[in-house]
């Protein structure tokens, strides 16, 4: 399973065992996850109880979240211009059959899915996903130094940095 497959999975609402089953899919892997980072958002994520790993999501990425997980947000806001990313979204996620699950097509775990299997991702993703990345880790800072999804968002940075636009 691809990495970034692994950190779209942790980007879902905490359920049991939820953490265990990555640490077994990323063993199956050799331990190779290529990402330390990763591996030390696992961790401390794994020493909490489910009912925190709830509450701690809940405040960082759902409701009023502290770090806004929607890519055409952090870079536009709600504009014209996010609206028109959306949709050409939503059209590669179909044609991906991608299951937003719930979620805007410019929310960071189906977008992660959508580079996993995607040959060629929309060139204009690529060029904004790592500054929309960089805005909910700073925005995420700001208010929780300590806050475990830190390294999350880091370690997606590092994964996604190798990703090119093809003309």
């Amino acid at each position: 399973m691809d990495t970034l497959l692994l950190m779209a999975e942790a980007l879902r609402y905490p359920y049991p065992n939820q953490v265990d089953a990555l640490h077994k899919k990323v063993s199956k892997r050799n331990g190779q996850l290529g990402n330390d980072t990763f591996a030390n958002f696992l961790k401390k994520i794994h020493a909490l109880s489910l009912s925190e790993q709830e509450e701690l999501f809940t405040r960082t990425l759902d409701l009023s979240p502290l770090a806004a997980p929607y890519v055409g947000y952090q870079i536009w806001g709600e504009s014209y211009k996010r609206g028109e990313f959306m949709a050409e979204l939503s059209h590669e996620m179909k044609k991906h059959q991608i299951d937003l699950d719930g979620e805007l097509p410019d929310h960071l775990r189906p977008i992660l899915q959508y580079i996993s299997i995607s040959s060629s991702p929309l060139p204009e993703l690529i060029e904004v996903l790592e500054k929309a990345i960089k805005a909910m880790r700073d925005s995420l800072k700001k208010t929780e130094k300590d806050n475990p999804y830190l390294l999350l968002f880091d370690a997606i940075r590092t994964e996604s940095k190798s990703l090119q636009v093809v003309e």
